[in-house]
């Protein structure tokens, strides 16, 4: 396969076999497949146009920084009305895998270390696809609307029936309109 580990989309990438002596590009591009396969995964309606590309860095002589960016088009159903909602992600993906990294830090010295969720131990294979799956994961939103789509704000009236008014909202008038219900049901 020579240096194409880095181009292809689910294929594992063996960092301790990658030369130390320069970066290494990769630009991904998930097949019609793994873009199906992604979009399920992560529970979206579908996953169009991803495009993860960017460098592994040597550091050291055993460490390896991802420096890249994620482009994806997600389509999601709005959380209000259910409309597909698009959204276009153009993210940067940024990961330390540090070869001894249970060596370095001693949690018991209690060193003052800054919370990095960037670093992580170094994987015999990387999977880029796994990254990218977890950035977009973690960029897609949580909560899309469609345009003018707004929780809370639709009103549910039947046909014929007049809107709530504010008379409506005071305390007990739901237990008003509930006894009332209850009458015309004779029970």
């Amino acid at each position: 396969m020579g240096h194409d580990g880095l181009n292809s989309w689910g294929s594992p990438l063996h960092l301790r076999d990658l030369s130390d002596a320069h970066a290494h590009a990769f630009r991904l591009v998930p097949s019609s497949e793994d873009l199906e396969e992604m979009a399920t995964a992560l529970g979206l309606s579908s996953v169009r146009k991803v495009k993860f590309e960017g460098k592994m860095i040597p550091v050291g002589k055993r460490d390896w920084r991802l420096e890249g960016e994620l482009g994806a088009t997600v389509v999601q159903p709005c959380v209000a009305t259910l409309v597909p909602v698009t959204t276009r992600l153009d993210v940067p993906v940024n990961r330390t895998y540090i070869a001894d990294l249970h060596e370095e830090f001693h949690p018991e010295q209690e060193l003052e270390m800054p919370e990095d969720d960037t670093i992580e131990p170094l994987p015999a294979t990387l999977l880029l696809s796994t990254v990218a799956e977890e950035a977009l994961a973690l960029a897609a939103p949580d909560y899309p609307r469609a345009d003018g789509a707004e929780l809370g704000v639709t009103q549910f009236t039947e046909p014929g029936k007049a809107a709530m008014s504010d008379e409506d909202t005071k305390p007990f008038a739901a237990l008003k309109a509930l006894r009332d219900k209850i009458g015309k049901d004779g029970e």
